[in-house]
């Protein structure tokens, strides 16, 4: 399909609407806390299980194909920084449809992805309140980051700095305990671990090459949220500056924390033990005399979940705000308050969330990992989109304008089609996987929806 000349609601580069209040510190911390989550601090003995120590390479692997994904969407974002990043390059370099795709499937990665977190909120919750049911603190926790994001920008950059933070230092802080563990015995007696139990049970590859293949699944699914630096790109203050930075640095950052924090665990525990007594991070914190670990723990598992929330609520009224000024929303939805903040598409987005409230009053504990495996194949639709668009935004650039970008995707065309590989592959593999095959009925019948939307828009236009 070829890219229309002139798109009939086109976003203005500037996004004056918009308020461009997001320091660089705020965009690096909002894309590292946005992929930094429940996946490394309980997903993570999940993806252990099925490649043993093995699971390091799986992490450098999906890494590197997330950074490739991240090159692909910073080089459109410093030539064309907008809001909305994603629905607008695809619209404006490869055509109607995939435009309206782009943007209505991120929206629906976030929704899934922000209903999963308030699932697991009110089991965080209940830890301190095991009275309290948990779609009511869900209910809680849904209105209060609904009033963050309404504020302002700088509001909700603020807040996701801090909570980010409270991540990270957790992180830290075992990586650097973990290795007074197994450097010095710290804890435990003087008796230094050492890293034996790398190899020790069964060898580096206990589950062989299908096992570190199959753990791909789990991984990609934890680097899922680093994309948010392609939406902030609309509200950065210097976006020609700070998306270059964030994008190289964030990358590294997240690898060093998933990498370190695995390496740590694996190293203090034998790999098919990992989580059988508990969180591991909870282990490590009791082997230190710090009997307050578990609450520590809940504590900054809260935050993620809060974070993750609160990260995807602020993507997806961007979204749709974006999708409103091209024409493939309400125009409604591109209403800005006073404080720069689309009012009208943050409160959209956050009544779809509150579906989650519902189904956690519904069916409790069910929910969680439905919803968790919807959100990783719209996560997969939404990086392919990104690298075929960036594609697309080379073709239509031209040769000698594409020399002159000053920040540009490595080795394209050939790490584009590497990375769509990957992807597919990816796919293939959740098949196999019982919790998220669910995902492959879903995904389908969501891009039959989109198709069909797309054409009845068309026609009433």
């Amino acid at each position: 399909m070829s890219a229309p000349s002139q798109p009939p609601s086109p976003v203005d580069t500037h996004d004056r609407g918009l308020q461009r209040s997001l320091k660089n510190r705020h965009i690096q911390l909002i894309a590292l806390g946005g992929a930094i989550g429940t996946g490394l601090f309980y997903g993570s003995s999940a993806s252990i299980t099925m490649a043993g120590p093995a699971i390091l390479l799986a992490y450098l692997l999906g890494g590197a194909v997330i950074f490739l994904i991240m090159r692909a969407l910073g080089e459109m974002s410093v030539h064309t920084p907008v809001s909305g990043a994603f629905s607008h390059y695809a619209y404006e370099n490869w055509g109607s449809f995939p435009g309206f795709f782009s943007g209505w499937n991120y929206w629906f990665n976030y929704i899934a992805v922000s209903m999963a977190e308030l699932v697991v909120v009110g089991s965080y919750v209940q830890f301190w309140f095991p009275g309290v049911p948990e779609w009511v603190s869900s209910a809680v926790f849904l209105v209060l980051v609904t009033a963050i994001n309404l504020v302002s920008v700088r509001a909700f950059g603020e807040f996701e700095f801090w909570f980010a933070i409270i991540k990270v230092t957790a992180i830290v802080a075992m990586i650097l305990f973990g290795l007074g563990i197994i450097c010095f015995g710290w804890g435990n007696g003087g008796d230094a671990t050492g890293i034996s139990n790398l190899w020790a049970h069964g060898g580096f590859f206990p589950t062989g090459i299908s096992g570190l293949t199959m753990a791909m699944v789990v991984v990609l699914f934890s680097f899922g949220g680093v994309e948010l630096i392609g939406i902030t790109a609309g509200e950065a203050d210097d976006p020609r500056r700070s998306i270059p930075k964030a994008i190289n640095q964030v990358v590294t950052r997240i690898l060093i924390f998933y990498v370190g924090a695995i390496f740590v665990m694996l190293c203090l525990f034998p790999w098919n033990q990992v989580g059988k007594e508990g969180s591991p991070f909870v282990t490590i914190f009791s082997k230190l005399g710090i009997g307050s670990a578990a609450t520590i723990l809940n504590v900054v598992v809260l935050t993620a979940a809060v974070s993750a929330y609160n990260s995807g609520l602020y993507s997806n009224g961007r979204m749709l705000y974006s999708l409103a000024r091209q024409g493939n929303a309400p125009a409604v939805l591109g209403r800005l308050n006073k404080a720069g903040s689309p009012w009208v598409g943050v409160l959209a987005s956050s009544a779809v969330t509150a579906l989650a409230v519902l189904l956690n009053f519904l069916l409790p504990g069910k929910v969680f990992l439905y919803v968790i495996s919807v959100a990783l194949i719209a996560g997969i639709f939404n990086w392919a989109m990104i690298v075929v668009t960036q594609l697309k935004f080379r073709e239509r650039l031209g040769a000698d304008e594409v020399s002159r970008l000053g920040f540009r995707m490595p080795w394209s065309p050939w790490s584009n089609y590497l990375v769509l590989a990957c992807l597919a592959g990816v796919v293939v593999l959740m098949a196999f996987i019982p919790d998220y095959r669910v995902a492959l009925y879903v995904g389908p019948a969501w891009i039959a929806l989109l198709a069909l939307a797309h054409s009845l828009r068309r026609r009433t236009r």
